[in-house]
């Protein structure tokens, strides 16, 4: 097993990947639950409408219809607590896929075997990939199936579209932090780094139509490729796709250059 670092990462994740699956499955659930009672209180628009405006963009509602499937899961989910979990999920992967085996002192054991530092790298990567990617396969088909029993109907392939852009936005940071994991080993950084971007990168692009600095720099936080094209309504947004897609190729690059250069705590 410890011959495929992919095998045994995803073996050794299975368990907290179970957990994370469950409790997305259930926040949709009761997402599911609350619709019925929402779409019948049309007054819920008119109040988000007379929120200040920079609410209005930070909780990325100013285009939304909470009246409609579409807009009322754009708001409660796709906007703030989807990505939150994915987050954090790919974060904390991401930080643990070297400095973690360093903390618990593993890594010797790891590195004795036939497997160079850049597939260590590189398979830390794509267990990292695999439970980001099911993770949001699971919010999606939890979407589509639980959704449809309360008339809360999404089409499935605009429903995948913002899956695959949800998880790539968790795949950019959990790269990142996993190439200040490689070159560091010091997981506290890997995890406040990203986080603290996240955030930045948020309020930049939910921000920019109202701030002239932001609205400059908008197009290069992973959050304008997640969500600025709308893809719960307009579908994949490709160039978005590539765009976040290089950022990541980048990122893996880097943590492999990183992981080369310095000496490794066992």
């Amino acid at each position: 097993m410890l011959a495929s670092v992919l095998l045994k990462t995803l073996r050794d994740q299975g368990r907290l990947l179970v957990a994370w699956a469950v409790s997305l499955a259930l926040i949709v659930a009761m997402y599911a639950a609350v619709w019925p009672s929402v779409k019948s209180q049309p007054s819920i628009s008119g109040f988000i409408d007379q929120m200040p405006e920079a609410f209005r963009s930070l909780f990325a509602t100013s285009t939304a219809d909470m009246s409609t499937p579409t807009g009322y899961i754009q708001v409660e989910l796709m906007s703030f607590m989807g990505p939150i979990a994915v987050l954090i999920y790919a974060v904390s992967t991401g930080a643990g896929a070297i400095g973690g085996e360093e903390d618990r002192h593993t890594m010797d054991l790891l590195l004795s075997n036939p497997v160079g530092r850049g597939r260590v790298v590189v398979d830390k990567f794509l267990a990292m990939v695999a439970g980001t990617f099911a993770l949001a396969a699971v919010m999606g088909v939890s979407l589509v199936l639980e959704g449809s029993m309360v008339d809360l109907v999404l089409p499935a392939d605009k429903v995948a579209a913002a899956m695959l852009h949800l998880a790539l936005l968790g795949v950019v940071f959990g790269s990142l932090a996993l190439a200040l994991s490689a070159g560091t080993g010091r997981t506290g950084l890997s995890r406040g780094v990203p986080a603290v971007l996240a955030v930045l990168a948020y309020i930049v692009n939910a921000l920019a139509p109202l701030v002239d600095v932001f609205d400059r720099i908008q197009k290069v936080s992973p959050f304008f490729q997640y969500i600025a094209h709308d893809p719960l309504r307009n579908g994949t947004a490709w160039d978005s796709v590539v765009v976040s897609a290089g950022t990541i190729a980048v990122l893996v690059a880097l943590a492999v250059a990183g992981f080369r250069r310095r000496d490794v705590a066992g």
